[in-house]
C-alpha cells in the first residue's frame, strides 16, 4: 500500500505538531479572528479534558475525548468509557485535528459571481446567502413544482436538511450511502430476513468467518476491527473472496483469488455442496425459513465443476470452503459486507449471501447474524411531504433503497423526463466523486437553474455551487445521537447513549444545518412548522425518552451506559418470527417473484474482460476516508497517492517495474487525469488492477490534495443499474496501464 505510518511516528506527529502547522498556516485570514499558533509541548499538563466527541472522519463515530489548552484542540483520544472503541481511534480519527484547523476549510457564506466549474468567489453575509437561496429555490417551486428540486445528502449534519426538502415536496433525494454503498445489501437481506443487517455478525465469537470482497483491516472500522480481530485470536477460520491479496487475505485460511463478478456462482456451489452432502442446519431451515425445495432446485446446475470454470478458481477451493463453513455451522459469520454495488447484479449476490447465512442456521446465534438492541430514543421531525406518485421516479424499482437511484435524477436532469428538475442541493456529499461518468454531473451541474452546497471543504462538487455555505465540523457542533450495544458471550451485554457534543467553539462564520435549514425555512414561509429551534433543543429531544439530558451526559463523561440484552436466541429456541410476509427467513421470495425478478438468488454473468484490458475495481484506504480526507496534511503525509496494483506476470510483459509512474485508460479511451507510482505484485489476478478511491481532486482551492493520485471515478465511464434497486454497479470498466 505504500503507506510510511508508524505508530510511534504518528503519535509523536500528531503531539507535536496539532496546533502549531495549521494555525500558522491560518495566520493569513482575515479580520484577525485567529489568535496567535499555540505551541504543544510534549506533554498535555495544563490542558482540558473535554468529553462528548463522537468522531466522523468516516461513518463508525468512535467516541472521543480532546485535550483543549487556550481553548485550541491539540489532541484527540478514545474515549475511555467507550464500550465501543474505548481509548482507541484510527489514524483518521487523530487526524481531525488537521480538518479542524486546515486553512483550506471554508470559513464564509460565499456566492459565485463567475462561471459553475470555474468560479469567482465573492463573501457575502449569511442574510444575503440565505435570501438569495430561499427566493430561487421558490421561484423554481413555484414555476415547475417541488419535485424540481433535487438533495444529495450525506453524513449526520444532513440529517435534518433531509427531512426539511422532504417537507418541502421533493422526492429526489439520494445518499450515496445507499445507492453507490450498501442500498442493495439492506434491500436484499430484509427480502429474505426482513431487516437490513448493517454489519451486525458477531465475528468475535465465530468459528469461521466469510468475507466475501469485503476489506477489513484497509477499512479500519475500530470497534468492528476489534471483533473481527478477536475472533481470529479466539481461533476462527477464515476464507477470503477476492481478486486481490488484501489485508483481509493476508490473515486467511482460505484465500479464492476469484474471477471478479462470479461470487453468486461460488456462492451457488457452496449451498449446493452444502444441501448435497446434509452439512446444512436441517432444525433451523425447517421451523425458519420457506421455500428450501425451490432453492435446491435452483441449484442443480451450480455443481463445483461449473462454478469453478466460471469463478476461475480450483474446484478442490470450492468443496474446501462449502466443507469448513459446514462443519461449524452454525457459529458462521457471514459478513454482508458494505459497499456492495459492484456489477449492476448485486441484489442476487446478497440475496446468496443471505440465504447461504440462513441455511447454516447462523442466525441469533454466537459468530452468527445477530440483531443488536440499544436504547429506545426520541424525534423531532419535519414530517413528509406530499408530492404526485407519478413524480416519484424510484417507483421504477420495486426493492429500491430509502429515496431515488442517483442515475435517475441525474438523467432526468439532462432530458427533463418525466418532469423538469431545476435545482440541485448538495449537504455533505461531493457527488463529483460518487457518481460514475463525471462529465455528465458536471453536464446536470450545469444545466439546472441554482446549485447550493453546504461542506466543510472546498470539494470538487463545490466549484459548482451558485451559493456555498460553510459548516461546523464535527468537532464544533452538536448533533448525531447514538446507541448501540456490546456483548460478550460470558458477561452481561450493555446499552450505550453518547451524543456529539462540540470539543471547541467555532471558528468565523460556520453554522450547524439546524441554524441554517430554520432561517431557510423562515425565508421560504414554513416557519411556523419548524419543529425545533436549535440543534441542542434537536437532541434533548432525541435523549429525553432514555432519561438523559446534554448536562447529564457531560456528567457521565459523554456517555450513558445500562445493562442490556443478549442478542443471542435462547437455548433450543430454533423457530424465529421475521418481518417478511410470511414471517419466515425467504429462501424463495414470492414478493420478488411478483415483481418478475428471479425467486431465488440466481448468477447474473458480468460483461467480460476484453484483450489488452484489465477489470478496474477499487476499495478503501486505511488511512483515508475517500476525498474527504485527502487534504489532511497527517494523512495526505502518509499515503499521497493511491498506488495501481498490477499482476507480476502482466507487468513483465509490458515492461512495467515496480514504482514506474504510470497512468490509466479505460475502454473508452479516457485517460486519467493524473499519474501515480505502479506496485507490481502477484497478489492481484491478471485480469485486474486496483486503486484506492477518492484521489485525484480536481478543485484548486484544496492546497495538499488537488491532482494527487488518480480518481478512479473519473475512469468510470459505463456502469450497471441494479434492476431490483436501483443501486449504481461501478465495477465495470475496463483499462490499459500505460508509463506516465
Amino acid at each position: 500500500m505504500n503507506i510510511k505510518l508508524t505508530r510511534r511516528k504518528f503519535l509523536h506527529s500528531a503531539s507535536v505538531a496539532a496546533a502549531s502547522v495549521p494555525l500558522a498556516r491560518l495566520a493569513r485570514a482575515e479580520n484577525g479572528l485567529v489568535k496567535k499558533p499555540v505551541t504543544a509541548p510534549g506533554s498535555y499538563a495544563g490542558t482540558e479534558t473535554r468529553y462528548g466527541g463522537v468522531c466522523e472522519m468516516c461513518f463508525w463515530r468512535c467516541q472521543l475525548v480532546g485535550k483543549v489548552r487556550n481553548g485550541r484542540l491539540i489532541k484527540l483520544e478514545g474515549n475511555p468509557k467507550s464500550i465501543e472503541n474505548g481509548k482507541s481511534i484510527c489514524a483518521r480519527g487523530n487526524a481531525g485535528i488537521q480538518l479542524l484547523y486546515d486553512p483550506d476549510r471554508l470559513k464564509y457564506p460565499l456566492k459565485n459571481v463567475g462561471e459553475r466549474g470555474a468560479p469567482k468567489w465573492k463573501r457575502i453575509s449569511w442574510e444575503e446567502a440565505l435570501d438569495e437561496t430561499a427566493s430561487r429555490l421558490k421561484e423554481i417551486q413555484k414555476k415547475y413544482g417541488p419535485h424540481a428540486v433535487a438533495l444529495f445528502p450525506h453524513g449526520a449534519s444532513a440529517f435534518y436538511p433531509l427531512q426539511y426538502f422532504e417537507f418541502t415536496g421533493t422526492p429526489n433525494i439520494s445518499e450515496a450511502s445507499f445507492y453507490q454503498c450498501r442500498g442493495v445489501r439492506d434491500m436484499a437481506y430484509m427480502s429474505t430476513f426482513g431487516f437490513a443487517p448493517g454489519e451486525n455478525v458477531d465475528m468475535a465469537n465465530a468459528k469461521a468467518i466469510l468475507l466475501v470482497g469485503t476489506h477489513l483491516g484497509e477499512n479500519v472500522h475500530v470497534s468492528h476491527l476489534k471483533q473481527y480481530l478477536k475472533g481470529l485470536e479466539n481461533g476462527a477460520k477464515l476464507i477470503v473472496l477476492d481478486p486481490r491479496f488484501s489485508a483481509a487475505a493476508s490473515k486467511a485460511h482460505i484465500w479464492v483469488a476469484i474471477k471478479p463478478g462470479t461470487d453468486t456462482a461460488f456462492l451457488q456451489a457452496v449451498m449446493k455442496r452444502l444441501i448435497d452432502t446434509g452439512k446444512y442446519d436441517k432444525e433451523f431451515v425447517a421451523k425458519s425459513c420457506l421455500g428450501f425445495e425451490e432453492l435446491k432446485e435452483s441449484l442443480a446446475e451450480a455443481t463445483p465443476e461449473w462454478a469453478a470454470k466460471t469463478c476461475d478458481v480450483p474446484k478442490e477451493q470450492i468443496l474446501q470452503v462449502a466443507d469448513l463453513l459446514g462443519a461449524n455451522l452454525p457459529n458462521v459469520s457471514i459478513h454482508p459486507g458494505r459497499h456492495t454495488t459492484w456489477y449492476g447484479n448485486d441484489f442476487q449476490r446478497l440475496r446468496a449471501q443471505a440465504c447461504l447465512t440462513a441455511i447454516l442456521g447462523a442466525y441469533g446465534v454466537p459468530g452468527g447474524l445477530i440483531q443488536p438492541k440499544g436504547v429506545k430514543l426520541g424525534k423531532a421531525s419535519w414530517g413528509h411531504g406530499v408530492f404526485a406518485e407519478d413524480c416519484d421516479l424510484s417507483t421504477f424499482w420495486p426493492f429500491h433503497p430509502p429515496g431515488t437511484p442517483t442515475e435517475a435524477i441525474r438523467e432526468t436532469t439532462l432530458t427533463g423526463k418525466p418532469y423538469p428538475i431545476k435545482a440541485w442541493i448538495a449537504w455533505g456529499q461531493n457527488p463529483i466523486q460518487t457518481l460514475p461518468n463525471q462529465p455528465e454531473t458536471i453536464a446536470a451541474l450545469k444545466k439546472v437553474d441554482f446549485v447550493m452546497v453546504t461542506d466543510i471543504m472546498p470539494m470538487d462538487i463545490t466549484m459548482y455551487a451558485d451559493i456555498l455555505l460553510p459548516g461546523k465540523s464535527y468537532l464544533e457542533r452538536y448533533d448525531y445521537v447514538k446507541t448501540g450495544m456490546q456483548w460478550n458471550p460470558a458477561d452481561k451485554p450493555q446499552q450505550f447513549v453518547t451524543a456529539r457534543m462540540p470539543l471547541v467553539e467555532p471558528m468565523f462564520e460556520r453554522r450547524d444545518s439546524v441554524w441554517i435549514v430554520n432561517e431557510l425555512a423562515k425565508r421560504m414561509g414554513y416557519g411556523d412548522k419548524i419543529p425545533v429551534a436549535s440543534i441542542e433543543e434537536h437532541v434533548e429531544i432525541r435523549l429525553e425518552p432514555a432519561g438523559l439530558s446534554i448536562a447529564k451526559l457531560k456528567e457521565m463523561e459523554g456517555i450513558f451506559i445500562k445493562e442490556g440484552t443478549s442478542p443471542y436466541a435462547e437455548a433450543g429456541q430454533r423457530a424465529f418470527e421475521f418481518s417478511t410476509d410470511s414471517e419466515k427467513v425467504e429462501l424463495y421470495s414470492e414478493q420478488i417473484d411478483d415483481n418478475e425478478f428471479s425467486p431465488v438468488p440466481t448468477y447474473i454473468p458480468t460483461g467480460e474482460v476484453p484483450a489488452g484490458y484489465a477489470r478496474l475495481v477499487y476499495g478503501r484506504s486505511p488511512v483515508h476516508s475517500f476525498s474527504r480526507t485527502q487534504n489532511n496534511t497527517w494523512l495526505h503525509h502518509e499515503m499521497p497517492e493511491n498506488p495501481v496494483w498490477l499482476n507480476d506476470s502482466v507487468a513483465a510483459k509490458q515492461g512495467l517495474k515496480d514504482g514506474d509512474r504510470v497512468m490509466l485508460i479505460n475502454q473508452d479511451g479516457v485517460k486519467s487525469r493524473n499519474s501515480t507510482i505502479l506496485k507490481v505484485t502477484p497478489g492481484i489476478r491478471a485480469d485486474t488492477v486496483y486503486l484506492a478511491h477518492g484521489y485525484g481532486a480536481m478543485n484548486p482551492e484544496l492546497t495538499v490534495g488537488k491532482g494527487q493520485g488518480i480518481d478512479d471515478q473519473g475512469l468510470i465511464t459505463k456502469f450497471g443499474i441494479d434492476p431490483e434497486t436501483g443501486a449504481t454497479g461501478m465495477r465495470t470498466n475496463f483499462v490499459k496501464v500505460v508509463k506516465a
